[in-house]
């Protein structure tokens, strides 16, 4: 609804890791191969999440985007829709 008020993320600390990098360690691999050159799986992982990741830029747009999903009215909400 255009004119609903809708919560707003307006500052997150970091970005979320992305889908399927494997949980808590999952995801310290894929910091510490995309952040060196020299690491045997630095261009698949780069490829993998296509092309580049910052791990300090939250998507404020898509949080928010996702946020707008969320019903005013929750009682039977299971889940996002997107």
């Amino acid at each position: 609804e255009a004119e609903g008020d809708y919560p707003t993320c307006v500052k997150a600390k970091r970005a979320c890791p992305p889908e399927d990098c494997g949980g808590t360690w999952g995801y310290q691999d894929f910091l510490e191969a995309i952040k060196d050159p020299d690491h045997p799986e630095h261009e698949s992982m780069l490829e993998w999440v296509g092309g580049s990741f910052d791990p300090e830029e939250a998507e404020l747009d898509t949080i928010n985007a996702l946020l707008k999903t969320i019903p005013h009215d929750t009682a039977g909400f299971n889940g996002y829709i997107l």
